[in-house]
C-alpha cells in the first residue's frame, strides 16, 4: 500500500463517531483527545483527497464544540470588554475529548492558532468542495467573535509553551481564521467590521514589532530566534506570501537554522525528546518550495517524510537521530513512553505535500 493510501486509511480508521480526529490513537499525553490545529491540517490533507465525508464530519464536530460555548465566549468578551484581565485557565481549551468535553486533566491550555487554523481549513474544504459543511454557522461566528476579542493576548505556543508571548506563528494563524471567517459570509455586518479590523491590526503589528532586522519572522514579539511554524505564516496562511521579502526570508532561516538531512526540527532550543526532527515541519517547508515553483526541494523533503514511516507505514511526531540535546531524550521517555506513532497530523501533512506535487505514492 502507498503512503498516500495508507495515510488515509489511517485516519479514516482512527477517525472517531464524534468526527473528531484523535492526535494519536496510543501515545499517553494525547490519547483520547482532537487538537483544532492538528485536526485542521488533517482535514485538510484527506479534503485534498477526495474524503470530503470525513473533513465534513470533522468540520461539524469542530463547529459543535465552539458553537456550544457560545455563552462562555459571550461572558469572556463582556469581561474583557469592561476591562477585566481574564486568567488564562478560563479560556477556552486548545484541545477536547473526542467526545467534545473539556478535558479534566492538567494542560497548557489557553492557544488562539487552533481556533484561526480550523476556520481557514473550513474555507478550503467549502472552496474545493463548493459548499460549507451544513450546521456550521454558529461555530464559525462564535471562533471569530472569540479570536477578534482576544487575538492580542498573549498565549501559548503552537508547543504549548512560552504563555507570556505573543507568537508571530500565533497571529498568523488567527490572520488566516478571521479572514476565512469574514469570507464564508456568515457573519453579521458588525462581526465582519470587527473582524476585519482585527486583521488589519495584526497586519500592523506583525510589520513593525515581528520582523527582525534580517528581514524574517520573529518566534515571538521581541525574540531574534525563528520557529518552523513560522512557516505557515507564509503558505498556507498568507500573512507574507512565498513571493514578498518577509516571507521568502522566513522561509530561507528556517531552512538555513533549522533543516537538517531532510528534517526540520522546531526550534534551537528544543529539548522534548531530546529535540529531534518533526516529520510534519517537514511537510511546511516542502509545502512552501512547493507554492514558491521549487519542486526538487519540495520533493526532498516529501521523501524524507516517506522514509521515517515504520515498516507497517505508520508516521511518527519526530525521529531520534540528530537530536538537538540527546541528554533530554530518556526524561521524555520515562514520562510519556515511546514518541508518538502514529501521529495523524505527520499523516495529514504528508497527504498534503503530496497532493502539492501531484504524488500518488
Amino acid at each position: 500500500m502507498s503512503l498516500v493510501a495508507h495515510s488515509l486509511d489511517v485516519i479514516k480508521r482512527l477517525q472517531a463517531p464524534s468526527g473528531a480526529y484523535p492526535a494519536s490513537p496510543t501515545f499517553s499525553a494525547y490519547r483520547g483527545y482532537s487538537w483544532l490545529r492538528d485536526g485542521a491540517f488533517i482535514a485538510e490533507g484527506v479534503s485534498r483527497h477526495g474524503d470530503v465525508t470525513g473533513a465534513d464530519a470533522f468540520h461539524a464536530w469542530c463547529a459543535r464544540v465552539v458553537g456550544d460555548r457560545a455563552g462562555q465566549v459571550d461572558t469572556l468578551v463582556s469581561r474583557a470588554g469592561r476591562g477585566e484581565e481574564i486568567p488564562s485557565a478560563e479560556m477556552l481549551p486548545t484541545r477536547f475529548t473526542l467526545d467534545g468535553v473539556d478535558g479534566d486533566d492538567d494542560w497548557w491550555d489557553f492557544q488562539l492558532d487552533g481556533y484561526g487554523t480550523w476556520l481557514w481549513a473550513l474555507r478550503e474544504h467549502a472552496t474545493r468542495h463548493g459548499r460549507l459543511a451544513p450546521g456550521v454557522e454558529k461555530g464559525v461566528r462564535t471562533a471569530a467573535r472569540y479570536l477578534t476579542a482576544f487575538w492580542h493576548v498573549p498565549c501559548y505556543d503552537w508547543w504549548e509553551e512560552h504563555v507570556e508571548q505573543r507568537h508571530v506563528a500565533t497571529l498568523g494563524s488567527v490572520h488566516a481564521g478571521l479572514r476565512a471567517a469574514v469570507a464564508l459570509g456568515v457573519l453579521s455586518a458588525t462581526e465582519s467590521a470587527a473582524a476585519t479590523s482585527a486583521v488589519e491590526g495584526i497586519a500592523d503589528l506583525v510589520a513593525r514589532e515581528g520582523v527582525t532586522e534580517g528581514g524574517f519572522l520573529r518566534k515571538w514579539l521581541g525574540s531574534d530566534a525563528v520557529d518552523a511554524s513560522l512557516l505557515a505564516c507564509v503558505e498556507p496562511f498568507g500573512l507574507y506570501p512565498a513571493g514578498h521579502p518577509v516571507g521568502a526570508a522566513t522561509v530561507a532561516e528556517v531552512e538555513r537554522q533549522l533543516a537538517r538531512d531532510g528534517g526540520v526540527y522546531r526550534y534551537l532550543a528544543d529539548t522534548f525528546y531530546g529535540g529531534g526532527r518533526w516529520v510534519l515541519l517537514a511537510g511546511f517547508l516542502g509545502w512552501n518550495h512547493a507554492r514558491a515553483g521549487r519542486r526538487d526541494d519540495a520533493l526532498r523533503y516529501l521523501a524524507w517524510m516517506a522514509a521515517q514511516a515504520t515498516p507497517s507505514g505508520d508516521l511518527p511526531e519526530q525521529v531520534p537521530d540528530l537530536l538537538l540535546a540527546p541528554e533530554r531524550r530518556q526524561e521524555w521517555l520515562d514520562r510519556w513512553g515511546p514518541v508518538a506513532t502514529p501521529l495523524l497530523w505527520s499523516h495529514g501533512m504528508y497527504l498534503v505535500l503530496a497532493d502539492e506535487l501531484g504524488v500518488t505514492a
